[in-house]
């Protein structure tokens, strides 16, 4: 990575969270179904349990719902577990159980007082995983999200299942060089932040958490070819948005080609938030990726 990359990738970090704070007072989307914005009033069903788990410094939340094989599921920046409205109902109907997390900072889990990282995230989904005694589950991640359960695959892959990653960026030349600019940046903005307002242990807290998070992505890690050579399955699933907003096709393409047996998934006519947009088209794909037989294990 250049350093002229480097310091593009914080440029754009700079301008792309401090827009959503400044389109708060904004709903231009209304509620029609489809849109980025119509989930708003959307909810999780009515979880089986729910608890805290307190690990350096901060409490972080998780609840679950439905029985059968775990499925955890890992939202993106600025985002919570309600981002999944669409996808759980699907999940718990197939048969799973699906087991909710908000990251550190998000939601309803309090932020700390460490800086936020992806591995601190990593780390605090091991814990997570530990105190319900999950064994190999699937991960699904969005955005963050995603990188976050790559990240796991990378440095701890024998203690977790197949990964659906949407979204993911595992370097920062990764990023579109106008993703500044994008225009879903003004329609995300108003749910993202009622949804902290409405789950937050500290509800005036969205600012705080935009700064931590453009900290987070600006000094993310750039993970070599080699790095991700070395991630194994027993399955790895990249998807991805055909016209995502932020991250290149190229580097979708590339996460799946560097990544041992890791699968393409590419949703047509959609970008960065396919899984509000399409949530049938994902659903269906999520559930024939989790059902498909695999054939790989990771190395010991």
């Amino acid at each position: 990575m250049s350093k002229s990359l480097s310091a593009l990738r914080r440029l754009l970090i700079a301008a792309l969270l401090p827009c959503l704070g400044a389109c708060l007072a904004q709903d231009p989307l209304g509620t029609e179904a489809g849109s980025v914005a119509s989930a708003t009033a959307l909810w999780l069903p009515r979880l089986d349990h729910q608890g805290h788990v307190d690990r350096a410094g901060a409490r972080i939340w998780y609840g679950s719902v439905g029985s059968g094989a775990p499925v955890v599921m890992l939202h993106g920046g600025l985002a919570s577990s309600l981002s999944w409205a669409e996808q759980v109902p699907a999940l718990v109907a197939a048969g799973y159980r699906v087991v909710l997390v908000d990251s550190r900072g998000h939601g309803r889990s309090t932020i700390g007082e460490d800086r936020l990282s992806y591995e601190l995230l990593a780390d605090d989904l091991r814990a997570v995983i530990d105190r319900l005694g999950l064994e190999r589950p699937a991960l699904v991640g969005w955005s963050d999200g995603a990188i976050v359960a790559l990240t796991i695959a990378a440095r701890d892959g024998e203690r977790i299942g197949k990964v659906f990653a949407f979204g993911a960026n595992m370097d920062r030349a990764g990023v579109r060089s106008d993703a500044s600019e994008a225009p879903v940046i003004a329609r995300v903005g108003p749910r993202l932040a009622r949804d902290y307002a409405a789950l937050s242990p500290t509800p005036d807290g969205f600012a705080r958490l935009q700064g931590a998070v453009r900290t987070m992505q600006g000094a993310q890690r750039d993970y070599s070819p080699d790095e991700l050579a070395a991630i194994r399955g027993p399955a790895i699933a990249i998807a991805a948005g055909e016209t995502d907003e932020f991250i290149t096709r190229e580097h979708a393409e590339y996460l799946a080609r560097q990544i041992p047996g890791a699968r393409l998934v590419v949703f047509p006519g959609t970008g960065h938030f396919a899984p509000w947009e399409q949530p049938e088209a994902v659903n269906g794909a999520l559930l024939d990726f989790l059902a498909a037989p695999s054939d790989g294990t990771r190395p010991r």
